[in-house]
């Protein structure tokens, strides 16, 4: 069995393809099989997270790039910023896994969450896409600094 042991950080070209839902994109730990039915297990570092593009190597060399399954998924869409940023901060406040857009939101399908996103005023969607949430503050893409303060600085 083929094992995936690296996540690259440059761009190659992939020489194969893994789709999977994002449950599974979040196990560091994986016996599954590539597009083209190969048996593959991902034996990656705990904690990471795999995004649509990103490339991994095999421990025989073959470059995987990762691309999001579609599943079944909740599409809310208003042109009112005000009306999306609420229901970004309710479903937040739930610690719901959230993908952004301009005018749309997108969570894994509830029909719970889809009677409070209705009530909030957006109009919304079940439909099968791919989900790729928001990496968090901590996590992925966004790199926050920190900053220490001693208060012997004017402000």
């Amino acid at each position: 069995m083929i094992q995936i042991t690296e996540q690259l950080s440059e761009a190659t070209e992939a020489q194969a393809s893994l789709t999977l839902p994002y449950e599974l994109r979040q196990k560091s730990r994986l016996h599954t099989r590539l597009d083209n039915d190969k048996e593959v297990g991902l034996l990656l570092p705990r904690g990471t997270v795999l995004r649509q593009g990103d490339l991994l190597r095999a421990d025989n060399g073959l470059i995987i790039e990762i691309k999001a399954a579609n599943e079944q998924v909740s599409t809310a869409r208003s042109n009112n910023a005000l009306l999306l940023a609420r229901a970004c901060y309710h479903l937040g406040n739930r610690h719901v896994a959230l993908q952004i857009g301009d005018t749309w939101l997108r969570y894994l399908h509830d029909h719970v969450l889809d009677d409070m996103v209705k009530n909030l005023g957006l109009e919304l969607v079940s439909e099968q896409a791919p989900f790729e949430p928001e990496a968090g503050a901590y996590h992925g893409r966004l790199k926050l600094r920190s900053h220490s303060h001693n208060n012997s600085h004017a402000h």
